[in-house]
């Protein structure tokens, strides 16, 4: 959810906004992530007039509005608020018509003033507005950043997941989340995980409890998002399917409608997890940089097949 009020309490304040109107409005929720420009509407054409979006008057707009004669300038701007309007913003500095103003406080439609240019704006402003509407869910694992791999690791409950990210981080990798992973989706393909604020890079260590990370290893074995890249599903090995032995098949599993690749490794005494999932997270830069070792592999090995075959395909004709 993304309330106006929310803009005006941003850390830093990017958006450089004042409210004009005051408090009206402001903790209403938005309803639409598009940010766009009234365009013909405050000339009377409102046939693809799309009013849930966030409007933004930028130099154009107030100039055409202070251009128009004051009963035309009325006329042009009823129309226009006679939509259920979320909010409207007002670029440069401008001086706003009174006859917005107005309107505005009567339809309770809150207008934002910023100091920044239109184009700035739109730059600062629409990253914000994707963030808040950008598709998200929460998924019970861990996450660590591997040589700036971002890997999830995934499995039943008590099956080691904690203790292997501890084990990572003790080799001076970093942990994004444990427990509860929060996963948004940025444009189509990028999937970007963070911990429960609450969490605070703790970790639950099954016989020891609540470990502090960054209280134990420093500031630098933590960090509060990373992409995901890879799953890492841990099963039992009793229980777990036939495993790749090849690496030539690519399993992929589906989060928010992103295929992501999937590794499934089974586990049993004595096999060291940490360093097969170091070896998962540099396997997986290989195939980035266009090295794909179990497809070299194969080629090598059914070229050597089809020259061993015509050796003997030769000795075959020899009769002497």
């Amino acid at each position: 959810m993304l309330r106006l009020r929310d803009f005006l309490s941003r850390r830093g304040d990017p958006l450089q906004l004042e409210a004009l109107t005051g408090d009206i409005g402001l903790d209403r929720q938005l309803p639409d992530a598009e940010v766009a420009s009234p365009g013909l509407a405050l000339a009377g054409y409102t046939g693809r007039f799309a009013p849930n979006r966030l409007h933004v008057f930028g130099e154009t707009e107030i100039t055409y509005l202070h251009s128009l004669p004051p009963e035309q300038r009325e006329r042009s701007l009823e129309q226009f608020f006679g939509f259920d309007l979320p909010c409207i913003f007002v670029t440069k500095n401008q001086e706003v018509p009174s006859e917005l103003l107005e309107l505005a406080r009567n339809r309770g439609v809150p207008v934002l003033r910023s100091k920044l240019k239109t184009a700035e704006f739109y730059r600062r402003v629409k990253p914000v507005v994707e963030e808040a509407f950008a598709p998200r869910t929460t998924l019970h694992g861990s996450l660590a950043d591997v040589y700036g791999v971002g890997l999830l690791f995934v499995g039943r409950s008590g099956i080691g997941k904690s203790e292997c990210v501890l084990d990572l981080v003790e080799r001076g990798h970093r942990l994004v989340a444990d427990d509860v992973v929060q996963v948004t989706r940025r444009g189509n393909d990028v999937l970007i995980g963070r911990g429960h604020e609450l969490a605070a890079h703790h970790m639950e260590i099954r016989g020891i409890g609540l470990i502090d990370i960054p209280a134990l290893f420093g500031v630098r074995s933590v960090r509060q998002q990373k992409r995901i890249e890879v799953v890492v599903q841990l099963d039992d090995w009793e229980t777990a399917k036939d495993a790749d032995r090849t690496g030539l098949s690519r399993e992929e599993t589906m989060i928010l409608d992103v295929p992501v690749p999937r590794v499934v490794v089974p586990l049993n005494p004595g096999k060291n997890i940490t360093v097969i999932s170091e070896v998962v997270a540099m396997m997986h830069l290989l195939r980035y940089s266009g090295v794909d070792v179990a497809a070299a592999f194969n080629s090598r090995l059914i070229k050597r097949m089809k020259e061993q075959r015509g050796v003997r395909e030769y000795l075959q004709e020899d009769y002497e």
